[in-house]
């Protein structure tokens, strides 16, 4: 199975392992809540899915790599205790909390949340002192004397024994312990990813292109070459920030997260006339709906690579756009449930001036102190935290304002407020105005460059699969998406009915 698969299982079984009865117990008992073996290459993302399953279930999240722990790390330190047994004294062996089970109840304590996932990375490359006790944690969660605490899904990962000389093979009894999931690198699914994380448009172009340059595994003269998703994903952050910084992107710099010579050679040749097209096109006059006659003839005479990778840049420029207001509207929807509160509090009540900030200050607070919980419990995402972020910022900007202005009453104060919140409203709907804008004259440039070709499916694909699009698009609408999308569909379904009829023909 792909890594979606993947995911959409575990969190299926999670859920299914935290369902309890109508007394309060869980459905499937701990002990027979078989521990989840994720088995797959290196670099595919099991690490990113379960941050994504614990934010979606809204529950804590602990994360170990079982190659840096020692037995005594993993199963506690062992310490004498006097103890007395039907009259008779002795000492005997006792071991301090496990790491791994202290930082469960460090989480609980910190965070509030009391349900989670105990992930466990690298589980057949344990040291050798430790391997005979995994048999029992996987059997009866325990480590050393200390159980993981009900309410804690196990969740474990490691590679196939071709990918890492340390692996050590399970056997039958364990293996029987064990839900067991085979994944596979999969670009398609790595593509939503990818568009979701807003990944440098030069990597997504280039595997567009070179769908098997995704992931490679390779032995050399000079020792293993691969290329992996997660080597992907690092090669995109850190060149959009030598963008940032005007550095120059080279072969040394990409070679340090692709280790595959050849790759890393036609990336950065691909990077390179990436950036020529993006520079000859001049993609913002062509979104501005003012293409020059140059780029126009170009890209009707340009062969199909190029297209797509014009295509591609012009995609990226606008989704990004699109991700950003979307991103603003929801955290402005956020926000309203704030402002109303504060509505009613003040109508209810009445406040001075100095009780507004001072509700201000304690919503902000409030914000944090959620915020804070999520992340110590590893349940919140990066949107979500941007979210928060916004939302405080607006509440202690604005309780400052409130301060330094000598507003003279509580409802000149909520005015403020409001005044302030209408605003970026008002800037929020322009925005949307001007993307609206600049997909139609997307539209147009590809309508009237490469007419119903392939470009167009393309360009309907891409706005329909990408998640920040197509909630665009559902809220504001476009004409030319649904224009084209419906032609589109009825060029599809015709071919259907012609296969359909060629069928019948004896």
């Amino acid at each position: 199975m792909n890594i979606k698969e993947a995911k959409n299982y575990i969190k299926d079984s999670v859920r299914i392992y935290l369902k309890k009865d109508q007394f309060g117990e869980y459905r499937i008992p701990v002990v027979r809540q078989r521990p989840i073996f994720l088995l797959g290459a290196p670099g595919l993302g099991k690490t990113a899915i379960m941050e994504q399953i614990a934010q979606e279930l809204g529950i804590g999240l602990v994360s170990y790599s079982m190659t840096h722990h020692t037995r005594q790390s993993a199963l506690g330190l062992p310490f004498i205790k006097h103890k007395e047994y039907d009259g008779m004294e002795y000492d005997v062996s006792e071991y301090t909390m496990s790491e791994i089970i202290s930082s469960i109840y460090d989480v609980m304590e910190e965070s509030g949340i009391k349900e989670g996932i105990l992930f466990l990375d690298e589980i057949n490359c344990v040291s050798e002192t430790l391997a005979p006790s995994m048999l029992q944690f996987l059997q009866y969660k325990v480590f050393g004397r200390h159980k993981v605490p009900e309410g804690w899904v196990i969740v474990t990962a490691g590679n196939p024994p071709e990918y890492n000389k340390s692996v050590r093979e399970f056997d039958v009894v364990t293996m029987d312990r064990l839900k067991v999931l085979e994944v596979e690198a999969d670009y398609k699914t790595w593509k939503e990813y990818a568009a979701v994380k807003g990944l440098h448009n030069a990597v997504t172009n280039y595997l567009e292109l070179k769908k098997d340059d995704f992931y490679h595994m390779e032995m050399t003269v000079n020792g293993r070459s691969y290329v992996t998703a997660r080597g992907w994903e690092d090669v995109s952050e850190i060149i959009s920030l030598y963008e940032e910084e005007k550095l120059k992107v080279d072969e040394t710099l990409v070679g340090q997260y692709l280790r595959n010579e050849r790759i890393v050679r036609e990336f950065c040749a691909y990077y390179d006339l990436y950036n020529k097209y993006k520079r000859d096109y001049k993609i913002e006059e062509i979104l501005e709906g003012n293409p020059s006659q140059a780029a126009k003839e170009r890209a009707k005479a340009a062969s199909f690579d190029e297209r797509l990778s014009l295509l591609g840049m012009l995609l990226d420029k606008v989704q990004s756009e699109i991700k950003e207001n979307i991103e603003k509207s929801e955290y402005m929807t956020e926000l309203l449930t704030s402002l109303k509160a504060l509505k009613m509090m003040i109508e209810k009540e009445g406040k001075t001036t100095e009780e507004v900030a001072g509700i201000l200050k304690k919503l902000a607070e409030g914000r944090k102190k959620s915020m804070d919980a999520l992340e110590k419990a590893g349940a919140l995402s990066m949107t979500d935290k941007n979210k928060l972020k916004r939302i405080i910022q607006f509440l202690e900007e604005t309780q400052k304002e409130i301060y330094t202005a000598q507003i003279k009453d509580s409802g000149e104060a909520f005015l403020h407020v409001k005044a302030k919140f209408d605003g970026q409203v008002f800037k929020m709907k322009e925005e949307t105005m001007k993307i609206k804008e600049r997909l139609h004259h997307l539209f147009a440039f590809v309508e009237m460059v490469f007419e119903e070709g392939n470009e167009m499916l393309i360009l309907i694909t891409e706005l329909t699969v990408n998640n920040y699009s197509a909630k665009f698009i559902s809220m504001f609408g476009c004409e030319d998406y649904q224009k084209h999308n419906e032609a589109l569909m009825l060029t599809e379904r015709q071919s259907d009915l012609q296969e359909e009829i060629a069928a019948l023909e004896l």
